[in-house]
């Protein structure tokens, strides 16, 4: 009898999934150097991988940040080669965390709302239930930060030894307990087209809360020509909105070029911030401020409000390649309700990307609406992750992946182009 050509379609497509998983099952023909600081590791191999990667993979800045680690938080490191002697070549390196995560951190508004929504009871368990979430990836920043590949990589064979480096270093941590997630952390176009077969070892792909991106027009040297930009109605709203009350409020923009004189305060508007998110699985040091600005180096900009002497918020942003990431914020609540902080930082960050000489500017995720309108675009950021099945993982996994989140709003701010042409000719 012959065979259908659709069921012989699909089950050619089942043998071929078959013969990748038994692929991506087996060891990847390649060569492993894991660590547990990034001191023991060949530093010429590390820093010749990450050049192209940016400064969230440098040398530097993973040096320095091993010593400010959150509490909760420990690094792994590994470099994977391929051949060996002479003819060794490193093809990636690969920056880890192990987080070790009380569902006690997890804060939602409603917890009785929460128990129905996902079948567990948060009150009762939080106190005493912890995961261990082995990461590639930074949880201190958003973004690709966990992965550098050398140029012209088989992307295939660089992923197989990258799920190989998480397998072995998952097996190595079961001395310290059992690891309930594995996570592959923010990835983006075209690190989710090149991780897809991860799939066929059980890795999840899981669209995560967008990541807001502003593009800054080459004809752009400073935020004034920014604001020249936008069409009248939005250059009106933030004038009035926005710069007007905070001046009649006595507050200033101020660029900050030493944190540690004012570190007590930049750590208590943090804090301020941070208390108030629903899900809080790291918590920064306040040592760690100071030690990101000395390895940042030029590339760091702290912009700060101030009243009157006192510091009422702040905004910092680094330059990682042409990518201005605007990241750390922290602001006076209770000033925030009478005044538009949070959205006067916003703008600040625009201005310091600029002076950093950058392309753009990667705001992150969560305030979608603001961040909209000052003309940032959503950029799809995922996760791949795969766990183990214990009935706190569907809690755990919820709260970790934003899986459940709005879409980004689509505004454009800015001077239509007939527009724009006739205002520069008058």
């Amino acid at each position: 009898m012959k065979i259908p050509a659709a069921l012989q379609s699909i089950t050619s497509a089942l043998i071929e999934r078959q013969k990748e998983r038994k692929r991506l099952r087996g060891p990847a023909d390649l060569h492993y150097a894991i660590a547990d600081s990034i001191s023991m590791l060949d530093a010429g191999s590390w820093q010749e991988l990450a050049e192209q990667s940016g400064f969230f993979m440098s040398l530097e800045y993973l040096t320095a940040l091993e010593q400010v680690l959150p509490l909760n938080l420990s690094a792994r490191y590994a470099l994977i080669f391929d051949g060996t002697g002479a003819d060794r070549q490193a093809v990636a390196a690969v920056y880890m965390q192990i987080a070790d995560i009380s569902l006690a951190q997890a804060r939602p508004e409603k917890p009785a709302e929460a128990d129905r929504k996902w079948g567990l009871p948060l009150d009762q368990l939080a106190q005493h239930a912890r995961q261990r979430i082995l990461t590639c990836g930074n949880f201190l920043t958003f973004g690709q930060h966990g992965i550098a590949f050398a140029k012209d990589v088989d992307p295939k064979l660089a992923w197989h030894g990258v799920v190989e480096v998480l397998y072995r270093v998952r097996q190595a941590e079961k001395l310290a307990g059992k690891t309930h997630f594995v996570m592959i952390k923010d990835l983006h176009d075209p690190y989710i087209d090149q991780a897809a077969h991860l799939e066929n070892l059980s890795y999840r792909y899981v669209e995560t809360e967008p990541n807001m991106v502003l593009e800054l027009a080459p004809a752009w040297k400073n935020y004034d020509d920014y604001l020249a930009s936008l069409a009248s109605k939005y250059r009106s709203s933030i004038r009035n909105a926005i710069f007007k009350p905070m001046e009649e409020a006595g507050c200033t923009l101020e660029k900050l070029d030493d944190l540690t004189p004012v570190l007590d305060d930049i750590f208590a508007l943090y804090k301020a911030v941070q208390v108030n998110a629903s899900f809080r699985p790291i918590e920064l040091l306040p040592e760690y401020f100071p030690v990101l600005q000395a390895a940042a180096g030029d590339k760091f900009r702290c912009s700060v409000i101030k009243r009157e002497g006192c510091l009422l918020g702040f905004l910092i942003s680094v330059a990682d390649v042409e990518t201005a990431i605007a990241y750390h914020i922290g602001f006076d609540r209770a000033a925030a309700e009478e005044l538009p902080i949070y959205l006067r930082l916003l703008h600040a960050g625009i201005a310091d990307a600029i002076d950093l000489g950058c392309k753009r500017i990667s705001y992150g995720r969560t305030a979608l609406e603001p961040k909209a309108a000052l003309g940032a675009k959503p950029q799809t950021f995922g996760v791949f992750v795969r766990h183990r099945q214990p009935v706190l993982n569907k809690l755990m996994k919820r709260l970790l992946l934003g899986i459940e989140h709005e879409e980004a709003p689509d505004r454009n701010p800015f001077k239509k182009e007939k527009s724009a042409k006739s205002e520069s000719s008058s």
